[in-house]
């Protein structure tokens, strides 16, 4: 199998200059826990994760009230939390290599890069979801 045939296709994306609360809805609206990050000419910039986000506003260091965590979010920009240049997968690499390199890097989701253009993202869920039907399939 590959990558093409399970990713999530045109994911959900954020700019670097979105703020952390932006990321923080959209991730909310849409369900998902990451977003590539791309700059204003649509290039893959960077990704930020719901564990980002968390690690951004619940630091077991500094107690705060809800009302710091929300100026936080509104006042922190996307750039500043991102991981810079993602491991990224390809439509044609093979499943296999997909999941060897999160396991490798102990990720849980790959932006996917075609001629330097995002065309989706494949994720754990998507990962399993392919398991599930591979699974039925030899029942």
């Amino acid at each position: 199998m590959r990558v093409r045939e399970v990713m999530t296709p045109d994911p959900v994306t954020i700019g670097p200059d979105d703020t952390l609360y932006t990321a923080a809805e959209r991730m909310h609206e849409r369900n998902c826990r990451r977003l590539p990050v791309l700059d204003d000419d649509g290039q893959l910039i960077g990704i930020l994760t719901d564990r980002d986000l968390r690690l951004a506003v619940n630091s077991p260091l500094v107690l705060r009230e809800r009302w710091q965590d929300e100026m936080l979010l509104q006042h922190t920009s996307v750039d500043a939390c991102m991981t810079p240049d993602p491991i990224t997968a390809t439509p044609e690499m093979s499943l296999n290599d997909a999941v060897g390199l999160m396991l490798r890097y102990k990720i849980s989701g790959l932006p996917v890069l075609q001629e330097g253009r995002l065309v989706g993202i494949v994720t754990v869920t998507d990962l399993l979801r392919a398991l599930q039907t591979l699974l039925a399939a030899q029942a």
